[in-house]
């Protein structure tokens, strides 16, 4: 999504983009509404009208008997069930999540979300939608509370069921849907309890007693505060003796009130005969069922058939900001299946309770919608891990997973890396290779070998063994490490990774106390530390001589566009000031790097900026065909010593193009020139390169316009990612021998073939920078900050990275910006502090539970200060011979940054379905298997997600609906072949708010602490809020149009909201502690980042709003992308064939 452009969606290219409808998965009869096609307002199955009174009204789809029950690993708290919040625009998924909550999510106001303080957009389903879970037939009853505990501690099971003396809530705290859309309500004042509204009081089921959760279920009345946080009350299973109707209370109008307007066609349900595709198990009882069960009680419409005085939907309690709390659970929030009309009974007229009649015809089934509210909260897991996470993390213990990248917490380097700079998706590795195959857990890890560490951690020790260089194993070369064993009284060690027995060099030689140990293994970091560095010797270099300090060459793109948008001036005067910041180890000293400066168009200027000269000098290069540096002495220059003409030539660049006519560029010469200047000067080095346009000038490496939107979502969409030319791979290969690293400055106004412009820079470990539309006056600081951060971070050059394992896994794929030319070595020309390498692990062998897995990442760089290093990080995991284990202890952002890299590497040579339909279906059956080899027995229709990965699904489904995947109509194929490079080298915290951006409500803000966030969705948004949303490359400030005046003067210095300015990019500067604090915020939430968030202000229905809805990722996407509710239906869905 390109934030430079206000360009209104439109819909996809040509045709609507298919989401995620697998073959075989097209709309079920009366299943899911396709819920992963576009949406285009209201689903022609749902034709806009007056809803449909009588015989539809009873049938809430209840002889599907879907119900999710969500039972986690390692947790008792089991997931609630609440009304959804209206207005939203997923279409209602006929299927609920039954299970019991957290207590700190029923113990709190409802979340802002679901106050909408508007009336729902006439394209999203009408204001009511609710769903609900209710109790299976008493053969069926999944979860039952007294069965045995498991080992995996399923919270459902191990609960005790609440005595029947506890009060449940009532049947519900909810009632009287909105009317339909045509006559929506005004948006009414906000009321402060909702739990008042309750639909008039029913006798419970009067024949055969229900057990005892269940026997208040349907009373009335404000809940007991100790009910608040209890177990969800059990509705009765459904009872098929006579004389259990309560006197009849008023009927209903419509029971499609609170869905899409209309009925739907008989074609779109099951005949009233048969289970739905969703049933599972014998077919339920045929009960009576009373009115008051929930299709009635809570579709009671508007007026004087409704129950006395409900709240309408509409006034719900304004939310405290931040809070992550819904509504208490309905009456049928028990674990089991949903309930609602069984096969063959219609609903009764207004006024006539017929209500065991044969109905005559299908009656469309009044669709529900799962609860937002039930289903596993992204928000609740990081705060949970933020409370547990209270102690520093000490790294001792093998196999331990760490606190999540979202959580700040503290490490301690006791024999195993830093988690910042190596993550794993299992600490518990499987011991076999069909294990492994059986669970598709994928087992790699996230590597970021020069992380930045905080103030507070100490920087990996330096090592100096001397003449010798760093003692290694004999056979397999790995680096010594606590894994290394030492034996015969410390004169030899025995290698942990291939066993081979190694001599211990005299002067290395150490006693061993009595526990085997060194004595002096305190003293030596590579002895009792996770990550050090080794000083290496000549042999470690190229040619066997030691390098020179590196070069940067500053390349600048000088025709007409370059020169007319300010970037030629911007960069001239901001290379004056930079070059007192060259990276360098030492603050006290000056840098060693010294630097060169080339202007172009279609041809080539060389300055020569020698300190002896008065004036700089320029040399032109026409011949491009055949390029070469014309100068030696004098173009690589020391910064201090040629100052003065260095600073003379930035002057005079912007002066000498000012008045180009020239429009044309070339970009393979460009690379070329700077490549052999670092020849030349026989150092590695870094070619800062700014450039405007398509290199479409004759030279090597010319290239043609071919942004062809017709190929989207086609078998050949996949060339668009690919280099259209073979050149700048050759060209590449070149570089990374040099040790020559290519950072991208982009300042596009058109398509530049950023698939092929690219190549150079991600095989080089260079970064892209890209300034769509680049205007000096908003977009100076962004870019500015970014050169700043580019040219003074701390980089590694000619560096060579290997992963080695122990016997039983080895390293098989790589995935970063890097370059191989063999299967083991990661060869990188340049290795900075934000570039991460994701390394996927297959197994050659069994491991062992005792020993566990070993893992080595040895990096061998050059430094900023021309030393030649070697930074070494040891892992050691856990293997496990039961896949319980596997479950309980894996990293689901780390699983997402390995899936969101192999699928966005999978574009390159499959359609971005089939990349899809992949990523989909390993979901699936990494689901499928806990359930089937991990989970307690239980009925089908619950979906039971392990602990440590209930959130996968969500996480999934936005890797599945971003802008690569699924692109909307506005995404242009640069932005996607940016974003695919931009990926492929993130870390797990930068993937983790990329995919799941984090949305703060800035109400009340305290200083020290940070407001929790809210859940990435339209309904989390209050009329009367203020909220900042930071994906890690935008930040966007939204602002409520009814927001206080009050906060609007504290935050813009205006009262009004119309006086807001949307173009601000930066808040004004006021005097009060609110706006301090929020400035605070905004600039820590910058410095944690590798690229400067601009800030975007979005007022509520401006048109920038679409941009801002895009990061919105739980609703559906303008591309067609599912919202998450959908998605976890569809999850269930294809977990459930799965397993049968």
């Amino acid at each position: 999504m390109n934030v430079n452009q206000h360009t209104p969606m439109a819909s996809p290219y040509g045709q609507p983009q298919p989401g995620y409808v697998q073959p075989g998965y097209a709309p079920l009869d009366g299943g899911y509404p396709a819920p992963y096609a576009p949406y285009n307002g209201p689903t022609s199955a749902y034709q806009p009208g007056a809803p449909p009174q009588g015989k539809e009204l009873f049938t809430e789809r209840l002889n599907r008997k879907e119900t999710f029950n969500f039972v986690t690993l390692m947790e008792r708290h089991p997931v609630v069930l609440r009304p959804a919040p209206p207005h939203s625009s997923q279409p209602p998924v006929s299927t609920a999540y039954s299970a019991a909550p957290p207590a700190s999510y029923t113990q709190a106001p409802p979340p802002v979300s679901s106050a909408p303080t508007q009336p729902p957009p006439p394209s999203g389903p009408a204001a009511s939608q609710q769903y609900y879970g209710g109790p299976p037939p008493p053969s069926q009853q999944p979860f039952s509370s007294s069965l045995p505990p498991t080992s995996q501690q399923q919270f459902t099971s191990s609960l005790p069921p609440p005595p029947s003396s506890q009060q449940p809530l009532p049947p519900s705290s909810y009632s009287g849907p909105a009317p339909p859309p045509s006559q929506a309500p005004a948006p009414a004042p906000p009321v402060s309890q909702p739990q008042q509204s309750f639909p008039p009081p029913q006798p419970p089921f009067s024949s055969a007693p229900p057990p005892p959760v269940s026997q208040s279920a349907f009373t009335s009345g404000p809940p007991p505060p100790s009910a608040q946080g209890s177990f969800p009350p059990r509705a009765p299973p459904p009872s098929s003796q006579p004389g259990s109707f309560p006197p009849p209370g008023p009927p209903p109008a419509s029971a499609a009130a609170g869905q899409y307007p209309g009925p739907m066609p008989p074609q779109q349900q099951p005949p009233p005969s048969q289970p739905s595709p969703y049933y599972s198990g014998p077919p339920p009882p045929r009960p009576q069922m009373p009115p008051t069960s929930m299709a009635q009680s809570n579709h009671l419409p508007p007026g004087p058939l409704g129950p006395p005085g409900p709240l309408q939907q509409q006034q719900q309690p304004p939310p405290q900001p931040g809070m992550q709390t819904g509504y208490p659970p309905q009456q049928n929030g028990a674990f089991g299946q949903v309930r609602g009309p069984q096969p063959g009974y219609a609903g009764p007229y207004p006024g006539q309770p017929n209500y065991g009649a044969p109905a005559p015809a299908p009656a469309p089934p009044a669709q529900k919608r799962l609860d937002p509210d039930a289903i596993p909260s992204p928000i609740q897991v990081i705060e949970d891990d933020k409370a547990k996470s209270t102690e520093p993390f000490t790294t001792g213990v093998r196999g331990q997973a760490p606190p999540l990248v979202t959580t700040t917490f503290q490490v301690k380097d006791q024999g195993n890396a830093s988690p910042r700079f190596i993550r794993c998706t299992a600490y518990n590795m499987p011991c076999t290779a069909d294990m492994a195959k059986q669970s598709q857990v994928p087992l790699a890890a996230v590597i970021k070998p020069l992380a930045t560490l905080p103030p507070d951690e100490t920087p990996p020790y330096l090592v100096d063994h001397g003449e010798g260089g760093p003692i290694r194993c004999n056979r397999c070369k790995a680096y010594m490490c606590p894994y290394m064993q030492f034996i015969e009284g410390g004169r030899r060690f025995q290698c942990s990774f291939c066993s081979c027995v190694t001599e211990v060099p005299p002067h290395y030689f150490q006693h061993l106390d009595h526990t085997g140990k060194r004595v002096d293994c305190y003293d030596r970091p590579e002895l009792s530390l996770g990550s050090y560095e080794f000083l290496a010797t000549v042999d470690y270099c190229k040619n066997n001589k030691l390098p020179q300090p590196p070069a940067f060459i500053f390349l600048i793109d000088v025709s007409y566009n370059a020169v007319k948008s300010g970037m030629v001036n911007i960069v001239c005067q901001e290379l004056k000031n930079l070059l007192d910041y060259l990276p360098r180890e030492n603050p006290e000293v000056e840098s060693v790097v010294r630097v060169g400066f080339v202007t172009y168009n279609k041809v080539l200027h060389f300055y020569n900026v020698k300190a002896s000269l008065a004036q700089p000098q320029m040399l032109v290069v026409s011949d491009v065909s055949d390029m070469f540096v014309p100068l030696l002495d004098g173009f690589l220059v020391n910064v201090n010593e040629s100052r003065l003409v260095i600073e003379s030539l930035l002057d005079q660049i912007p002066e000498m193009f000012a008045d180009t006519r020239e429009t044309e560029t070339v970009f393979g010469p460009v690379i070329q020139a700077g490549l052999e200047a670092l020849k030349a000067a026989d150092c590695a080095g870094k070619l800062f390169v700014f450039h405007t346009s398509l290199p479409i000038a004759e030279a090597p490496g010319k290239l043609k316009n071919r942004e062809d939107k017709k190929l989207i979502g086609t078998d050949k969409e996949k060339s668009l990612f690919q280099p259209q030319v073979s050149f700048y791979n050759t060209l590449a290969k070149e570089c990374v021998a040099q040790g020559c690293c290519v950072d991208l400055f982009l300042f596009p106004n058109q398509y530049v073939d950023l698939a092929t412009l690219g190549v150079v820079p991600v095989s080089t470990g260079g970064s892209i920078y890209k300034y769509t539309y680049f205007q000096a006056q908003s977009d100076q600081e962004r870019f500015l900050n970014d050169l700043r951060r580019d040219v003074q971070k701390l980089v590694g050059f000619d560096a060579v990275m290997r992963v080695r394992t122990s016997t039983g896994i080895r390293a098989t794929d790589f995935f970063g910006s890097f370059f191989m030319s063999n299967t083991t070595d990661v060869e990188l020309a340049g290795l900075d502090c934000d570039k991460a390498v994701t390394v996927e692990f297959k197994h050659d062998d069994k491991l062992s539970e005792e020993t566990g897995a070993l893992m080595q990442c040895a990096v061998l760089y050059t430094s900023c200060s021309g030393q030649r290093r070697l930074r070494v990080h040891n892992m050691a995991v856990n293997c496990c011979s039961q896949l319980a284990d596997l479950y309980r202890n894996c990293e689901t952002d780390t699983i997402i940054n390995f899936f969101s890299k192999y699928a966005f590497r999978g574009v390159l040579n499959n359609p971005t379905k089939a990349v899809r339909d992949t990523l989909i279906n390993q979901c699936a059956q990494i689901l499928a298997c806990y359930r089937k080899n991990c989970a307690s027995p239980s009925s089908a229709g619950q979906l039971i997600l392990p602990e440590c990965m209930k959130l996968l699904p969500v996480y999934l489904n936005c890797v599945l609906k971003s802008d690569v995947l699924l692109p909307g109509a506005d995404v242009s194929l640069d932005d996607r072949a940016y974003l695919r490079q931009l990926i492929s080298c993130m870390d797990v915290a930068d993937t983790h708010v990329f995919f799941y951006p984090r949305l703060l409500p800035l109400l009340k803000l305290e200083s020290g602490s940070l407001p929790v966030a809210v859940r990435a969705s339209e309904e989390r948004l209050s009329k009367g809020g203020v909220y900042l949303l930071e994906t890690g490359l935008h930040l966007f400030l939204w602002v409520g149009a009814s927001v206080q005046q009050e906060l609007l003067q504290n935050i813009f210095g205006t009262p009004s909201f119309s006086q807001i300015d949307s173009s601000l990019t930066s808040l004004p500067v006021l005097d009060n502690p609110f706006s301090q604090r929020l400035r605070e915020i905004i600039d820590s939430f910058r410095a944690q980042r590798s690229r400067y968030m601009k800030l975007m202000v979005v007022k509520q229905e401006d048109r920038a709003e679409l941009i801002f809805r895009h990061f919105l990722v739980e609703d559906k996407s303008a591309s067609g992308g599912a919202s998450y509710v959908d998605f976890l239906c569809h999850m269930h869905k294809e977990i459930r064939q799965l397993l049968s």
